[in-house]
């Protein structure tokens, strides 16, 4: 079991710090999402110890000690260290959370959803009037997640394939593993106004795709549903443990997406395009009944 020389006071006031710092490394200023982090608290959502640490290049180390203050670092702690999954950087969560711009009351579709240590953020955000369904496709993350958020009335857990979901309509979905391209659910079933926070992504060839591949190019994207179509921006750099299941891609759109990420210019695109013919030499990458557009919908 974790231990805890410091006080419920004084690890409060480490929380508070911890969720300062990622906060002011993700560049946004938003007290809502700073609140969430402070709250929340890392060591339920990380397994039992002794916890490892990702290291710089590649693999993990163990960390000296159990002291629960320890959880509270902006490093990724390893869930699954043989698949590569791991409890991702608070910092970069905190950027992609500022962007999904969740509101109290939202009802939200978190995929990828781990032990559920950033779908018990979400929680935090959208209040008791919102809901997280929680989805994860792996038995043994889906029941530490059921066990870590037991206690939160606004979240449910799913054990299931993320392909297949939100299946009703829902106010924002995060994506916390890389695809090579959006399932049809998380477009058709965002509502007007709806966000979808999405890491696009390529796995790398060096990896055994059963012990899990990260990303070798990777991009967050901010996808929202407008009046007309579907505004995008590109966020910034993402590296998350790539698809299974439904959102495993083949050989021929990974070679294509591979190809757009080298070309470069994934910044300057302005839209998605969703079962729309897309104009000839205007969009960074066009997949199957969908593309990436430098052209405002």
């Amino acid at each position: 079991m974790p231990t805890a020389p410091f006080t419920a006071d004084e690890l409060a006031v480490i929380r508070r710090a911890y969720a300062h710092q990622v906060v002011a490394t993700a560049a946004t200023t938003n007290p809502r999402i700073e609140a969430a982090f402070a709250t929340v608290p890392r060591e339920n959502f990380l397994g039992a110890p002794p916890w490892q640490i990702a290291n710089l290049g590649g693999g993990y180390r163990p960390l000296p000690s159990s002291d629960l203050v320890l959880a509270y670092q902006d490093v990724l702690f390893a869930l699954q260290s043989e698949k590569g999954v791991n409890n991702g950087s608070p910092s970069l969560h905190a950027r992609l959370l500022s962007e999904l711009d969740v509101q109290i009351g939202d009802r939200i579709v978190h995929v990828g959803a781990g032990t559920g240590y950033y779908s018990a953020i979400l929680a935090e955000l959208v209040g008791t009037s919102g809901h997280v369904h929680a989805v994860e496709m792996d038995p043994d993350l889906a029941a530490h997640a059921q066990a870590a958020l037991a206690d939160r009335a606004n979240v449910s857990v799913v054990n299931a394939d993320g392909s297949q979901w939100p299946q009703h309509a829902v106010d924002a979905i995060y994506v916390n593993f890389a695809v090579a391209r959006p399932a049809e659910p998380w477009i058709e079933r965002l509502r007007p106004g709806g966000r979808l926070a999405l890491p696009l992504g390529v796995p790398r060839q060096d990896r055994p795709p059963k012990s899990g591949r990260h990303a070798s190019h990777g991009a967050a994207l901010r996808i929202e549903r407008g009046d007309c179509g579907f505004p995008a921006r590109w966020v910034g750099t993402a590296y998350f443990v790539c698809a299974n299941g439904g959102l495993t891609t083949d050989d021929n759109e990974i070679d294509a997406l591979t190809a757009a990420f080298k070309r470069g210019g994934i910044e300057f695109v302005k839209s998605l395009l969703w079962k729309t013919e897309p104009r000839i030499g205007r969009c960074w990458h066009i997949g199957d009944q969908w593309a990436l557009c430098y052209d405002d919908v």
